[in-house]
């Protein structure tokens, strides 16, 4: 079928229903496919598009998946579209037939990413370094700026466990100070701009926050913040890894110093892909993570001085991208807040059901959100739905962090562009069943077990 030929029913003939799209061998032109799909659309809204089964049909066939689970835990990891993990293989196969002659072939032509990206997400390509994942992103930032004791970091209690604990370890080997705030959920970006405020001090050297947290996808007000923090001299770095491919903004817009982003999330990259920011007039104030030369202090390349790359990864990451393009972010972030608003409308009208996310302001609504039963055992549930209805979630649970006093406890759910509104439709049928009929009693989780429930 030719994808300049696309049609409703031309698609329907192919796809056929959820056994047969389960069989169809989606071949070389995936991403023409999908292209040509986005073209009929073009002419109309994203809410519009939204809503339109039969252009997300197109897309959710752009995935090899098991249909016999429901993913609603995307935002730990989302799988690749075919295409993206096809060129993976690919260049996998290609470095391996003569390592020390294709991979340094693929290293080159990879460098045309950081213009790429920085063309997609508005910042400079001197200013994106390509990482392995948030965490490496951001721990190069907080590592590499220099604090002497008794300077303090502010963040919030909700903020990535493994980013709390990179400040801890400067805390107990460096002597400066770490300063965590709480935060009621959901809450407004004035709250937090005013909580943040508040928390200064004279040695105040750095504000750490998310931009949409990974436990409820509380969303901050990051350009407020970052132009209050350099009012003070204050260094700004943003954990942006539920950020960037969920919904649609330009780094350079934000304003803040350094922000760490994990693509195989909402970018749906292979995993092993992160990307770091940092602002042009920023970079000689941070160290690298590993050693760089002293010619490279201004130089963004060297906070990617880690020996041997994983480079069939990272060029994989080109094909990635192109599959967002695709599809358009603006369309991306209006069918995610069609799927959560689609589950939280129809549960909420329930009086023990309790939404932890901002769904009343639809700015604030995409993929993720974080829902609980009033009088039953988060990690109950969690295995109820897993248990009864094959559907994967993740429960987010008080004492995330050491010392935490995270003091709530939900289900975080995170659909994607492949999900099917019958998917949603089940998880609805399931929280309904619980409600009705209660839950069995899981088994208490281990110390390591309680630890590790809600990170990603």
């Amino acid at each position: 079928m030719s994808s300049t030929n696309w049609s409703r029913r031309a698609f329907l003939r192919a796809g056929g229903g959820a056994l047969g799209a389960a069989a169809f061998a989606f071949k070389a032109d995936a991403l023409e496919r999908v292209m040509a799909a986005s073209q009929t659309v073009a002419n109309r809204t994203p809410e519009e598009v939204a809503k339109d089964e039969f252009y997300w049909r197109e897309i959710q066939l752009a995935f090899k998946l098991d249909r016999t689970l429901i993913n609603l835990n995307n935002g730990f990891t989302s799988p690749c579209a075919r295409v993206v993990l096809e060129s993976e293989f690919r260049y996998m196969d290609m470095i391996n037939m003569l390592p020390v002659h294709y991979q340094g072939m693929v290293a080159s032509n990879a460098a045309s990413l950081r213009m790429k990206m920085a063309a997609e997400f508005g910042c400079d390509p001197e200013e994106i370094a390509l990482t392995r994942g948030a965490s490496e992103a951001l721990q190069i930032a907080q590592n590499g700026i220099d604090l002497k004791p008794g300077d303090e970091v502010v963040t919030t209690e909700q903020d990535y466990p493994r980013m709390l604990t990179t400040w801890d370890q400067r805390l107990r080997r460096e002597g400066i100070k770490v300063t965590r705030f709480q935060f009621p959920v959901p809450t407004t970006g004035e709250d937090l701009y005013r909580r943040f405020e508040k928390a200064i001090s004279p040695k105040t050297k750095v504000f750490h926050f998310c931009h949409t947290t990974n436990l409820t996808a509380q969303l901050f007000p990051v350009q407020r913040l970052s132009r209050l923090a350099r009012s003070k001299g204050i260094v700004t770095i943003v954990d942006g890894a539920h950020a960037l491919g969920q919904f649609p903004f330009k780094l350079r817009d934000l304003e803040c110093d350094a922000y760490g982003v994990s693509l195989h999330k909402w970018l749906m990259a292979p995993i092993g892909n992160g990307l770091l920011y940092i602002r042009k007039e920023m970079i000689p104030k941070f160290w690298p993570l590993q050693a760089a030369p002293e010619q490279q202090d201004n130089d963004i390349r060297k906070f990617e001085a880690i020996g041997t790359h994983p480079w069939a990864i990272r060029a994989a990451l080109g094909e990635a991208l192109a599959f967002h393009q695709a599809i358009g972010a603006e369309r991306k972030a209006a069918r995610f807040r069609y799927l959560t608003l689609r589950w939280a409308n129809a549960l909420k009208v329930h009086p023990r059901i309790k939404i932890l996310s901002n769904i009343g302001e639809p700015a604030e609504v995409w993929a993720v959100a974080a829902v609980a039963i009033e009088g039953i055992d988060v990690r109950s549930l969690q295995k109820f739905l897993m248990d009864k209805y094959r559907i994967v979630s993740v429960s987010l649970v008080g004492g995330a962090p050491p010392n935490s006093v995270f003091d709530y406890q939900a289900l975080r759910i995170s659909p994607n562009i492949y999900t099917t509104l019958e998917e949603i439709d089940t998880f609805v049928t399931a929280m309904e069943d619980a409600m009705k009929s209660g839950v069995p009693t899981a088994p208490e989780p281990t110390p390591s077990e309680s630890m590790q429930e809600g990170q990603d």
